[in-house]
């Protein structure tokens, strides 16, 4: 090798003379590479200049052809020019036509002549009207056609065009233009002196090239001859491929200059890869990144493919030309099982925090279970199975560890098919995994399912399917939580290696996770049932059968979880009927429970027959009563917000009276289809009021029209407002003819939202009118005598009605009021007796707003008992006030049993009561 660095000095010292004569001498690699060169660039400047000529000659007779062609065919479909054919002196049309043309594009002769052959024009006016001799030679005489030939202005390439008429059958005469050869040699003469500029131009280029290479290849040579190059070669290539480590020599522009055989193995090079960047090799970003950086690096380790790589960089800058770096590369393959220990371990970990983000993304059993497989494949098992207890489905606590749970979860490719599908009770035997690790509450492994013989004791034929499906390996890890085991998850591998016993960890972790949500899934599924299940047994099971309304109910809970919205239906005295519908503000148990109290306190309330405001006013204080008696167990959880609307209506009269407490208003469909929204003053919601009256609003409804009560979350969501939900809801219900029960239907199908974020409940009562021939009134006057002539009227009326069998203890019952009425009340006193159904109403209203009380009579008073016997006689009876006065009323049930107190003494029948007070 010192030789060789002896010739590259000596090689340096030289004078530019001597180069030179060195470059042209024979024996040098660079003078053999110079003359060989030079000779080849001389014949090529020769032989491109003879090409160059031909082929401008060839270029421009094609042009000319084109040129005369194009020429030909416009001056023939010109407008005018048939015409002027036909004229009666063509040529006087035509020649001046033909010679502004022939200027114009550049051609050397315009001729028209006749089909004879006679011409019409022609640049030398001398020749117009002579013949045109053999223009027809070798060519169609019906098709343009394009010749070279000897004509009168020399050889020239002519084309010559026929010009129709009468539809394009008979030909009026020919167009014939010409470009003459010497006009094409004179294109061609011109460009000769360009041509062979370009030509010596380039001999001189490649003369200058070839001695630049020349000098180059001298310079990178160092001026050795042949023989000396070939043995460097041979030392060097000796040296560089048989090294064991790869060897890179990357250019400064990232190219790839050299790699020997082991670089081309560790990196799995390609075979054209040198010459080519090293970013389109197709390795690793951060390997390929490193090799174009040209920093130095000593012992980086860098992944390619499936081998870790040491790489050793470092820059080299040879003779001040070009940068570039030489890089070598040792496989490492020591460190190979740690760091794929280390990728396994950071892939388990972001899994782990995979399963922490999408696990439990909803509270429901079955999803969160589906979450847990979807997790687990394909980045740690090829499927996935889970099986849940029956009770944990359900919501329920668990009493134990039992073997029949049912499949909840199935995740995995094709394979995964074979498993047990979802829905199926399994009961697994005391041998299998599953049984095994229920039991010892660990994960159990499997690494071999072929023989594993406890695995196979479950099922053999559907084991055998497994194993035909290319299951061979299994872990299943108990779910628990708070020391309850709830199921079993199963990972199934068919496609990866064996689970080994390092995956036991890993799997166990993942089932804690999921079993924790799972867990959180089972307790709220309890909790929403047991709200669902509170909240069904205190809304109305059935409606009341009733004569005053037709009604139809809908009841949604949200999906959330169940809410406080209820409605109600409560058939009041003298056949009237009150209307409720109610919101309390939250979710769950809590607004639950409380919807049941104020449910209760509103039935009480209307047993009172109170009005509606004073009813919601009873009712605000109740809330309010709620809220101050909260323990502080309950963490302050009261009433905070429960609306109200409450309405009477009386079938007699048609008038409805109607208070709501910071409910929506409701809507009123008359028998045509309109459509309007009661104006019933609204007051703040219960609770909130702090003691602030109540308003009723007093209407008469038209029969056969229908109040429609609801509650916001019919109207109100998160996509829209209230005021656009009002108006959804006019639309649904402005339609006339339909039944309470079809306008229910027609308003959830058209306002019911996907996924319904509060509690809905809505109400429908179409009105009727009692039959006036049902009811009977008078006036009584305040004469103790006149009773006998009203009772007499009511007797009359009764046999009307077909109702002479209970006209005896309707007389005693009228007997008692009327009386009553007289001698206790103030006028103006009226009695009224309406049939409703299978019950005979009767009402003594009077002016005062005394009650009477049933009591007890000693055997020495002569008064007393008349109420008593009332009581006995009457289904019910009671007391309502009005705005001037009160009513008492009683109710006998016209198909029941009778009643009869004829066989028990007075002192039997009182004897009932206890009440001192009576």
């Amino acid at each position: 090798m010192d030789k060789y660095f002896g010739r590259f000095r000596e090689s340096v010292r030289r004078s530019p003379g001597r180069r030179l004569r060195s470059l042209l001498r024979p024996r040098s690699v660079a003078g053999q590479v110079f003359l060989l060169q030079l000779v080849i660039m001389v014949l090529f400047a020769a032989v491109a200049g003879v090409t160059l000529v031909l082929q401008a000659r060839h270029s421009t007779i094609a042009e000319a052809r084109k040129l005369s062609m194009g020429v030909a065919q416009t001056f023939a479909h010109a407008p005018g020019t048939l015409d002027a054919m036909k004229s009666h002196d063509p040529t006087s049309l035509l020649q001046p036509r033909a010679e502004e043309a022939r200027k114009d594009t550049g051609v050397d002769y315009i001729v028209a002549f006749d089909p004879q052959g006679f011409r019409w024009t022609h640049p030398d006016p001398k020749l117009i009207g002579k013949h045109v001799y053999a223009i027809r030679k070798n060519a169609a005489a019906d098709k343009p056609f394009t010749q070279t030939f000897e004509g009168s202005l020399g050889l020239a390439v002519d084309t010559t065009v026929p010009v129709y008429d009468t539809g394009g059958k008979t030909i009026v005469g020919f167009v014939s233009v010409g470009v003459t050869v010497s006009s094409v040699n004179d294109v061609v003469e011109g460009q000769l002196p360009n041509l062979l500029g370009i030509a010596g131009g380039a001999l001189a280029v490649a003369a200058g090239g070839t001695a630049l290479v020349s000098w180059r290849l001298r310079r990178q040579t160092r001026g050795l001859d042949p023989s000396e190059m070939t043995r460097m070669y041979e030392h060097h290539d000796a040296v560089l491929h048989a090294v064991r480590e790869g060897v890179l020599i990357i250019g400064g522009d990232g190219r790839l200059l050299l790699a020997n055989d082991e670089s081309r193995r560790l990196l799995d090079l390609p075979a054209d890869a040198e010459e080519r960047r090293v970013t389109d090799l197709d390795l690793e970003a951060g390997t390929a990144e490193l090799l174009v950086s040209g920093r130095a690096v000593t012992d980086e380790v860098h992944l390619a493919g499936d081998r870790l790589l040491a790489v050793n960089m470092r820059p080299v800058d040879p003779g001040g030309g070009p940068a570039g770096s030489v890089a070598t590369l040792r496989d490492t393959t020591e460190l190979r099982a740690l760091t794929g220990r280390a990728e396994v371990a950071r892939e388990r970990l972001w899994l782990l925090y995979e399963a922490g983000v999408r696990i439990g993304t909803t509270l429901d059993v079955a999803r969160t279970a589906q979450e847990l497989a979807e997790v687990a494949v394909p980045r740690f098992t090829d499927a996935a199975t889970v099986d849940l207890l029956d009770p944990v489905l359900r919501g329920e606590e668990p009493a134990g560890p039992s073997p029949e749970m049912r499949r909840a979860a199935v995740h995995g490719g094709e394979s995964a098919r074979s498993l047990y599908p979802v829905g199926k009770l399994i009961s697994f035997a005391p041998t299998t995994p599953m049984a095994v690790g229920s039991a010892r509450g660990r994960a159990v492994l499997e690494a071999d399912l072929v023989t594993s013989d406890g695995w196979k004791a479950q099922d053999p034929e559907h084991a055998q399917h497994l194993l035909d499906q290319g299951f061979h390996s299994l872990i299943t890890v108990p779910l628990q939580a708070r020391g309850v085991v709830l199921g079993i998850a199963s990972f199934w591998r068919s496609e990866k290696d064996p689970f080994e016993e390092e995956d036991l960890a890993f799997a166990e972790e993942l089932a804690a996770r999921a079993a924790v949500a799972i867990d959180n899934a089972r307790r709220y599924t309890r909790e929403r049932a047991l709200a669902e299940t509170l909240q069904r047994s205190l809304l109305p099971r059935s409606l009341p059968d009733q004569s005053a309304v037709e009604v139809a109910h809908r009841y949604l809970p949200a999906r959330e979880g169940v809410g406080g919205d209820w409605f109600d239906v409560i058939p009041l005295p003298g056949a009237r009927v009150a209307l409720v519908v109610g919101d309390v503000v939250g979710h769950g148990l809590h607004a639950a429970a409380t919807m049941g109290q104020l449910r209760t306190a509103v039935h009480n309330f209307s047993a009172l027959d109170l009005p509606p405001d004073e009813l919601l006013g009873h009712l605000d204080e109740q809330v309010t009563r709620i809220d101050s008696q909260e323990s502080p167990e309950s963490d302050g959880e009261g009433v905070t917000g429960a609306t109200c609307l409450y309405a009477v209506y009386d079938p007699v009269s048609g008038a409805c009276s109607l208070a709501r407490s910071g409910h929506p208003e409701p809507a009123l469909v008359h028998s045509d289809g309109t459509v309007e929204f009661l104006h019933v003053p609204v007051s703040p919601p219960l609770g909130l009021g702090g003691g602030l009256p109540f308003e009723t609003a007093e209407l008469t409804l038209p029969e056969d029209s229908r109040l429609v009560l609801y509650t916001d979350g019919l109207i109100e969501n998160r996509d829209r407002d209230i005021d656009a939900g009002q108006e959804m809801l006019r639309d649904a219900l402005a339609h006339p003819g339909r039944t309470p029960e079809e306008t229910c239907q027609a308003v959830f199908d058209a306002l019911l939202p996907a996924r319904p974020s509060d509690d809905i409940a809505l109400l429908v009562a179409r009105t009727r009118l009692l039959d006036p021939s049902k009811v009977a009134d008078w006036d009584v006057p305040g004469d103790p005598a006149a009773v006998a002539r009203i009772r007499a009227d009511a007797t009359r009326r009764l046999e009307a009605w077909g109702l002479a069998e209970v006209a005896p203890t309707t007389e005693l019952v009228i007997s008692e009021l009327v009386t009553n009425a007289i001698r206790y009340g103030t006028g103006p006193i009226r009695l009224r007796l309406l049939r409703d159904r299978d019950s005979l109403i009767c009402e003594v209203a009077d002016g005062s707003s005394t009650s009477p009380h049933l009591r007890r009579a000693a055997a020495t008073d002569e008064g007393g008992r008349g109420l008593f016997l009332v009581a006995q006689f009457a289904q019910r009876w009671g007391t309502r006030y009005i705005a001037r006065g009160k009513v008492i009323w009683t109710e006998q049930f016209l198909h029941g049993p009778a009643t009869d107190a004829g066989g028990a003494s007075v002192d039997d029948l009182l004897d009932q009561w206890d009440d001192p007070a009576w």
